[in-house]
């Protein structure tokens, strides 16, 4: 998974690491962060710039909802390939034009994002948005687990990679987007408490001929 790590995705002591550079309050601090390597430029009032480079301190992707916390060993989301979701944008889209629906993309990290199971506990893998979506959505879904053990085959990253540079360049998770079924980007949210009422009220919103 090749993902630009963003400050948000950094963990609280590599911030903190970054903004100890100097003390002054009236400089500006770079971070600019590469597998496991973390280097970060500030610049001082008098132009005086300085360097300092750090490994071992980039974390993975981390969730974007208010609502996210660390990761940690959470239950497992629903599988909901299994559940009619197609995992190949390529395929999503060619039926998209053939039925003339819209796209719903989900992007998740199954054994690690804790707002991405709870949206698919919450909503994805409840029954009544599955009889909602049926003859409206065309669904897909792209998991980016951590744990060995849940990492999809070669071909499956393959595509869900390909699916992200296209829809999730930032590496948000968890991440909705909206595509019309000509292929542009309607709308992208993340976490959206209340369950299937509310995912649906917002989908209509988007789309008011859902």
């Amino acid at each position: 998974m090749s993902f630009r790590t963003s400050l948000r995705t950094l963990p609280a002591f590599t911030l903190g690491l970054a903004l100890s550079i100097s003390p002054a309050f009236a400089q500006r601090t770079t971070l600019k962060a590469k597998d496991d390597k973390l280097k970060a430029k500030t610049t001082a009032a008098d132009g005086t710039v300085s360097k300092t480079k750090a490994t071992g301190l980039v974390a993975a992707p981390q969730p974007t909802s208010p609502v996210a916390s660390a990761p940690q060993a959470v239950q497992a989301a629903p599988n909901l390939e299994a559940a009619g979701w197609l995992a190949d944008l390529g395929a999503a889209q060619a039926q998209a034009k053939a039925t003339n629906r819209p796209i719903l993309a989900v992007f998740s990290g199954s054994d690690w994002c804790k707002p991405c199971i709870m949206y698919e506990q919450e909503v994805f893998a409840k029954p009544e948005f599955s009889a909602y979506a049926k003859d409206k959505l065309v669904l897909a879904h792209f998991d980016f687990p951590r744990q060995k053990r849940n990492q999809p085959s070669a071909a499956q990253l393959k595509l869900n990679e390909a699916a992200a540079a296209q829809l999730n360049r930032e590496g948000e998770f968890p991440l909705a987007v909206v595509i019309s079924p000509e292929g542009k980007v309607l709308a992208k949210t993340g976490y959206i408490a209340g369950g299937p009422t509310a995912f649906e009220a917002y989908l209509k919103k988007v789309v008011p001929t859902l």
